[in-house]
């Protein structure tokens, strides 16, 4: 961390106010997870006007290791960053944890974060996001730090980035792209880095900048410029933007070809009666954990943010015999990019197609519920608001037993598991399997041993009570979809007819 002196007297370190401050080496564990000191319920309205404006030091952010060795070589490979953010709204621990939340994902990205300031503010400036005051200040800090980057907690409007970048002299982005930069690093599949190149050009197109005169000369209009070169012609910056528009135009069109080969293995799964449960959530909240702790798929399982960004679909059985699939979806952030939830839309449409949701919180976080909330609004915009949901509260061998029982309390369909442990997984298998919808037609039938293949699809499609075997052939009785039903029908024997 820095030395503890502020670069003007309203600019103070985080720890004057907040003893305890953040332990940066709680981000580096299985469970992220936060230390605080609880202020005072106090809103915004009521702190003075120097408090108000005081740009907070966040103390224990710094990411930096002890052995020198590791230094140097984290040196040699990582940006070095400062985080910042603006505090609008809520508690000075909300503040806090969004800027946790931001190291965490900077640290995703490959960046070594040197120090984190807040500035207290009730909106952000429309000019250079903290101000011009505070502009200053960060740029000293920036010095002090030797930080090559500055992240900023929100998204920043082109004015802002380049005002911002003129006042501290080195590269500035925002939370929306270090997102894009984590997708653009997971991204595994074909779709995948389609869907995040699309979002990333969406972002781009309006912030393209020019340094010098490069962006701004035109071609054509002169002497011997050519045939097809006469005329006003359009600038290089211009250019620029219709190719990205001609790329994105590309892409839009690949990723609809795409979607069709998963639609198709979606309508297969329906045609079979296969019911469908989507496993959405947070990011980190331990998605892929779940996935393998109840199908054993092996999925990758990484501590780190958008681990999982191509969504994997597994079968799975009820402890009845009943046969599902399971789709293990993209997490979920506070603030989710807009481009983003477009570009991925058609993968998010897991969610939307299944019978039954398994919304994944982390139960050892400092605020599941804000998560919840924002995975909720995710779910809305994809079209998903008419599907059962179970909140599938993971971590609960890490979480306080008191806000297990508050979000118990709150979400009224809801189960504590640890997918680390095993706990409370036979309880959520059997609950998925009370709440996935049944066949509605039950029929008793005597199959002949020739047409074996409607025994088997009443084990695959529908839910078999029993089965018995005669002389005849077999004896079934089994709940079935009504296609099924009338297939069964030629052989129900006349006494049930």
């Amino acid at each position: 961390m820095t030395s503890s002196s502020s670069p003007s007297q309203d600019t103070k370190r985080f720890a004057h106010s907040h003893p305890e401050g953040l332990r940066a080496d709680a981000l580096m564990e299985e469970d992220v997870a936060w230390s605080h000191e609880i202020d005072g319920e106090r809103d915004g309205d009521q702190f003075d006007r120097s408090e108000r404006a005081a740009l907070r030091r966040v103390a224990g952010l710094s990411t930096e290791l002890e052995d020198v060795t590791e230094v140097e070589y984290r040196q040699l490979r990582l940006e070095r960053v400062v985080l910042v953010g603006v505090w609008t709204s809520g508690t000075a621990e909300d503040a806090d944890n969004s800027l946790a939340e931001l190291a965490a994902l900077a640290e995703t990205a490959g960046a070594l974060v040197l120090d984190g300031v807040i500035q207290r503010r009730d909106k952000p400036d429309a000019a250079t996001y903290i101000g011009s005051g505070k502009a200053d200040e960060l740029r000293d800090i920036v010095l002090e730090t030797g930080a090559d980057t500055v992240i900023c907690d929100g998204e920043l409007s082109p004015g802002q980035l380049i005002h911002l970048e003129d006042v501290v002299k080195v590269k500035v982005i925002d939370r929306t792209a270090l997102i894009l930069d984590i997708f653009a690093q997971h991204a595994k599949s074909r779709e995948g880095k389609a869907q995040v190149a699309l979002a990333q050009m969406q972002y781009m197109l309006p912030r393209l900048r020019g340094w010098g005169q490069s962006l701004s000369r035109q071609m054509g209009g002169g002497k011997g410029g050519g045939l097809a070169t006469r005329g006003p012609g359009e600038t290089k910056i211009e250019t620029d933007r219709r190719r990205i528009r001609e790329k994105m135009a590309k892409m839009r069109r690949e990723i609809a070809e795409m979607k069709t080969g998963r639609e198709i293995k979606r309508q297969e799964r329906k045609r079979h009666r296969v019911p469908s449960v989507a496993i959405a959530g947070y990011t980190n909240a331990g998605k892929s954990s779940l996935l393998n702790r109840l199908t054993g798929a092996g999925v990758l399982v990484e501590n780190a943010l958008f681990a999982t960004l191509d969504p994997t679909v597994r079968r799975a059985e009820t402890p009845s015999g009943r046969l599902y699939t399971l789709a293990d979806t993209v997490g979920f952030v506070r603030h989710l990019p807009h481009h983003l939830v477009e570009a991925f839309r058609s993968t998010m449409e897991e969610v939307g197609e299944s019978d039954l949701i398994l919304h994944v919180v982390d139960g050892s976080h400092p605020n599941p519920e804000e998560q919840l909330a924002a995975v909720r609004e995710v779910i809305r915009d994809v079209g998903a608001i008419d599907v059962p949901e179970v909140v599938v509260i993971n971590k609960a061998d890490a979480a306080d037993p008191l806000t297990l029982q508050r979000l118990m309390r709150i979400e009224k369909r809801s189960i504590a598991v640890s997918a680390r442990t095993g706990k409370g997984i036979d309880e959520l298998l059997t609950l998925i399997d009370d709440l996935l919808p049944r066949p509605s037609v039950e029929v008793e039938a005597l199959v002949p041993y020739t047409h074996g293949k409607l025994v088997a699809r009443a084990h695959t499609e529908g839910e078999v009570i029993s089965a018995e075997h005669t002389a005849e052939g077999t004896l079934l009785k089994a709940r079935v979809h009504e296609e099924l039903a009338a297939d069964l029908t030629p052989y129900v024997p006349a006494q049930l007819a």
